[in-house]
């Protein structure tokens, strides 16, 4: 009889592995502006470093179900972790701009292999009865990480340099690779699966037109001719995609898993709040920062309390969701977010910094009750033989989401901020020669501009309001038949 297999230190080291990447993707925005000045280039340029790590991520996450069915836990999370790790040193060291670009190319291939394989080692090693509160503990890497990331950049940004940044994530990056060799076991069941080739060279033209086109529509323009051509090539090759998958013998991405109603339902809804949560991660450090004239370090401290919040929240959540399941966690979450969000849509020039700090505070409170439950009931849904397949579709969707909703509330906040200015100089009969009062002008438009984006972002939380109501109660399901042929090949765990 096999010796059972310790749960807590695989999921510790998995935990940690996942608590530096999550860090590690929200560092970089607040190092930029030094990053320009090192290497002497322009913003658009520089923008690439967030650009690429997000496009690979749009390549390797659709293949993480064929890669967790191919190869082991053990394999994959050394070859993620130690692929992480060298991208970060490269990034250290980087004496060029496009050494650091390598750099985070081998970083986001590292990295997009993490989540969906940790969410899946999760599903294999806990009963369903306590899988909330494991994904709860999971949400304290993946929320609390990326608040802390730009408070902690932009200190040690300030203090030393940006080379500095990456070589302090890189040593934890290679002791937990180390600690893993030991502590990580193999829990998952492995086959020989044929990679469909032509399924991922239209994944990564479909995926990657897609997000490269949302990215650079919301400043060249959704009308520009690159954004255009990115955005039929990547949708006819995100048809075909689809298309190739629906008749594959053994496909990428499984879309018949969403004849599941609760995993659609709550994809829908995980895809709607992932926009509503960019829409304030992207434009409060804008108003922070242009409006008040705050510096990234202070405006990172106004987002670092709903960061900590959803910290805190994550494990608390997930014992919620074990006992009383998906549903009325989700309607709370979203009341509270449909409200907190609408109150950003009152922003002034003059707004106290309380004000948005605890308004953002609790917004993040609210969202942090939902994203997890409705995250782990769709999973649940799928049951175990499936849910490779549910973690590499919801992670996709949720790539896209936060893509199109960068894009979207940016190029909302301008077109809308451009006619709010055009508005007050008519009204006002401002003469555009008067600096002093061109200058008002632009940053009441600006306001003006972000609040009709909070209210769009207001819309889609009542969208996801209505529908959390027809999720299930309860926030267990057995596992079908189907399923337990697979389950019983996982070894006895405690």
């Amino acid at each position: 009889m096999k010796k059972p297999i310790r749960t807590t230190p695989i999921f510790a080291v998995l935990l940690a592995g996942a608590f530096v990447a999550f860090l590690n993707q929200t560092v970089i925005n607040v190092a930029l502006p030094q990053i320009m000045e090192t290497f002497d280039i322009s913003a658009s340029t520089a923008n690439w470093l967030s650009t690429i790590f997000m496009l690979t991520n749009g390549i390797v996450i659709p293949v993480t179900a064929f890669l967790m069915e191919r190869y082991t836990t053990r394999q994959l999370f050394l070859f993620s972790m130690g692929v992480f790790a060298v991208g970060t040193f490269i990034c250290a060291l980087a004496p060029a701009f496009y050494i650091i670009l390598i750099g985070r190319v081998v970083q986001a291939i590292g990295a997009g292999i993490l989540f969906p394989l940790i969410t899946n080692v999760i599903f294999t090693i806990f009963p369903i009865e306590r899988r909330g509160f494991a994904m709860g503990i999971f949400g304290v890497a993946m929320n609390f990480a990326p608040a802390i990331g730009p408070t902690w950049a932009g200190w040690v940004i300030e203090t030393y340099s940006w080379h500095t940044m990456f070589y302090i994530i890189a040593p934890v990056a290679l002791i937990d690779f180390l600690i893993a060799i030991f502590l990580v076991k193999n829990v998952t069941v492995t086959s020989r699966p044929k990679l469909d080739v032509l399924g991922v060279i239209l994944s990564t033209i479909g995926f990657g037109g897609l997000l490269y086109g949302f990215s650079t529509g919301g400043t060249k323009g959704w009308t520009d001719p690159e954004v255009v051509t990115l955005f039929v090539i990547g949708g006819i090759s995100l048809i075909l995609f689809v298309w190739r998958q629906l008749t594959v013998g053994h496909p990428i991405l499984e879309f018949r898993i969403f004849k599941y109603r609760m995993f659609t339902l709550t994809t829908i809804i995980n895809v709607i709040v992932t926009m509503a949560m960019f829409s304030g991660m992207i434009l409060m450090p804008i108003y922070m920062q242009n409006i008040h004239g705050f510096t990234p370090l202070e405006a990172g401290f106004m987002l670092l309390p709903g960061g900590v919040v959803m910290g805190i929240m994550s494990p608390i959540t997930g014992k919620l969701f074990d006992k009383y399941g998906a549903r009325w966690l989700a309607i709370t979450g979203l009341a509270i977010t449909i409200v907190t969000t609408y109150a950003l849509t009152k922003l002034h020039t003059d707004t106290s910094y309380s004000y948005v700090l605890w308004i953002y505070t609790i917004r993040m409170f609210g969202m942090s009750i939902l994203m997890m439950p409705i995250f782990t009931a769709g999973l649940n849904d799928l049951g175990l033989s499936l849910n490779r397949y549910g973690t590499a579709m919801v992670n996709t969707l949720r790539m896209v989401a936060g893509a199109v909703g960068m894009a979207f509330f940016v190029s909302i906040m301008t077109n809308q901020g451009e006619a709010h200015v055009k508005s007050i100089m008519t009204q006002e009969q401002i003469s555009p020669a008067d600096k002093v009062q061109m200058a008002l002008a632009i940053k009441q438009g600006t306001v003006m501009g972000i609040d009709d984006a909070f209210m769009i972002a207001t819309y889609l939380s009542i969208a996801a309001f209505i529908l959390a109501f027809f999720i299930r109660s309860g926030g267990k399901k057995e596992e079908a038949p189907i399923q337990k042929k697979a389950i019983k090949k996982v070894p006895q765990l405690q």
